[in-house]
């Protein structure tokens, strides 16, 4: 492969990569889900402390996360908050906006509108199931390490992403396991020396499922980029 075949490959594997929010069922081969962490893993770390954790979630174990997971959606007891704050507790400009547009997007889609509390739950239940994806797994840090260290993590994910499109998989990162990490700490049997960031759902698109059809607006170089002399 010549050098700028390599590196269109590189960009369409980046530029295409969008999250998914519903899989076919096909089984993704185990060994290649070992070939696409050992790529992650050559993420960059601050003095190489590849502070990141991950669990590869067997069908035994997540059947009973699952149903825990959804048991805990029904309950109106529950406090779904995650023990680290991804967003900011009140949003602003530009934002607040950006935020907007692609949930209502994404809910259009779905044929979700305004007010339909059952059709949100649906989709929370939905993505509590990783989308149906053949692949689930679970990152966690260690509760000790420093903001450096969710930066590692991050270029972890994305490296793990794009591995993943650039083998014919998609994939989804997902948040709201945060917000339920009594309960994942639980099932996986994860210590309270670490925190539950997030898991991501790895498998093939459903091409008829219409919510994979949602495209975010990305802003353009010029609104975030400074150019200095």
């Amino acid at each position: 492969m010549s050098h700028h075949a390599g590196s269109e490959a590189v960009e369409h594997a980046i530029t295409s990569r969008r999250a998914i929010r519903a899989f076919l069922p096909d089984p993704v081969d185990s060994a290649l889900v070992r070939r696409l962490i050992e790529v992650a893993a050559q993420a960059p770390s601050g003095t190489n402390m590849q502070p990141w954790k991950l669990r590869v979630i067997g069908p035994k174990t997540r059947e009973r996360l699952e149903t825990a997971l959804i048991a805990a959606l029904d309950s109106p007891d529950f406090p779904a908050e995650e023990e680290y704050r991804y967003y900011p507790q009140t949003f602003r400009e530009p934002y607040l906006s950006r935020r907007r547009k692609v949930g209502w997007d994404l809910y259009g889609l779905l044929g979700v509108t305004k007010g339909d509390v059952a059709g949100m739950k649906r989709q929370s239940a939905a993505n509590l199931r990783f989308f149906g994806a053949p692949v689930a797994l679970m990152l966690t840090v260690d509760r000790d390490l420093e903001i450096g260290s969710w930066l590692d993590l991050g270029m972890f994910v994305q490296s793990l992403l794009i591995a993943a499109q650039g083998n014919g998989l998609q994939s989804c990162p997902q948040a709201i396991f945060a917000r339920f990490h009594p309960v994942v700490r639980r099932e996986l049997e994860i210590p309270e020396s670490e925190v539950v960031v997030c898991g991501i759902a790895i498998g093939r698109a459903d091409p008829d499922a219409p919510q994979n059809g949602l495209v975010p607006e990305r802003e353009p170089v010029e609104s975030f980029t400074t150019w200095l002399d």
